[in-house]
């Protein structure tokens, strides 16, 4: 933790101006944007909350979390996507916020999951558990990602259907994409839930039953996109789950996919939450 005094050498004020919840786990919010804050879809923002009551008293002690950013990058607000954890420091004081509250930020974002690694490419592939979906809206937000690939693919994965956030932007967006694109990529969207019973799943287009590593090694995935994930055509980017994201590597790695490093082009970047 850092004393208040020492943040604004690094952060700037922020002010809450939306906060939406899924669930009772699940919660969505908007903060003022600060002038001149830029980032590039995909990036991550740090946050500090005042432990003891939020007002930010000088030399009082700041809880730093990082949260993906959700907004787009010429949108005038900040917007993030989180998970209230029992017990958590920063969400035990940010459960009972309310608009017009405050919040840090630091200046600078953080992240390399962003389409930039991807030197080339056809089919965009956004592997997502639980709020790793975050950063994908803000991709899939930015004229960029529709220009540069042929086929993008988000693919999100949570324990119940009522944790599918965002489903309904997803959706609209594969229906009327950006209309400054001339060539827009095709979109699709392919849910998967893993503790609800599988017959509430088996019916609905776009809806599978299993986890992400599950889909990917029984062939699922690929069928559901109708898209093979191959070392020519597709770049994968992984978010979410420390242990999905290690043993998706696995998989992709003895299918010949490699990550991207900064002296050499591959065809997977990831992120861990937490």
């Amino acid at each position: 933790m850092i004393t208040a005094a020492r943040t604004e050498d690094k952060a700037t004020l922020v002010t809450v101006t939306q906060v939406h919840r899924w669930t009772d786990g699940l919660f969505t919010f908007k903060t003022t944007r600060p002038q001149d804050y830029c980032f590039v879809p995909g990036q991550y923002a740090r946050l500090g909350l005042e432990e003891a009551n939020s007002r930010m008293a000088p030399g009082s002690n700041i809880i730093w979390r990082a949260y993906s950013i959700v907004s787009g990058p010429e949108d005038d607000f900040l917007e993030y996507y989180g998970v209230l954890v029992p017990g958590g420091l920063f969400t035990s004081i940010f459960k009972d916020i309310e608009p017009g509250a405050s919040m840090w930020m630091e200046r600078q974002p953080y992240g390399f999951m962003t389409i930039d690694r991807f030197a080339d490419g056809d089919d965009l592939w956004m592997l997502a558990t639980g709020t790793g979906l975050g950063p994908y809206i803000s991709i899939l937000r930015d004229a960029a990602v529709w220009e540069k690939f042929r086929q993008l693919i988000v693919v999100h994965c949570a324990r119940h259907a009522d944790e599918l956030s965002y489903q309904d932007e997803i959706l609209a967006l594969a229906e009327r994409p950006p209309a400054d694109v001339d060539a827009p990529a095709r979109l699709q969207l392919i849910q998967s839930v893993t503790r609800d019973p599988e017959s509430t799943v088996e019916d609905r287009r776009g809806r599978l039953h299993g986890r992400i590593t599950t889909l990917l090694e029984n062939g699922e995935l690929e069928k559901e996109a109708n898209l093979p994930i191959a070392v020519e055509t597709s770049r994968i980017m992984l978010c979410g789950n420390p242990q999905m994201i290690e043993d998706t590597r696995k998989i992709l790695h003895q299918r010949g996919l490699r990550p991207c490093r900064r002296t050499q082009p591959g065809q997977f970047v990831t992120e861990n939450y937490w």
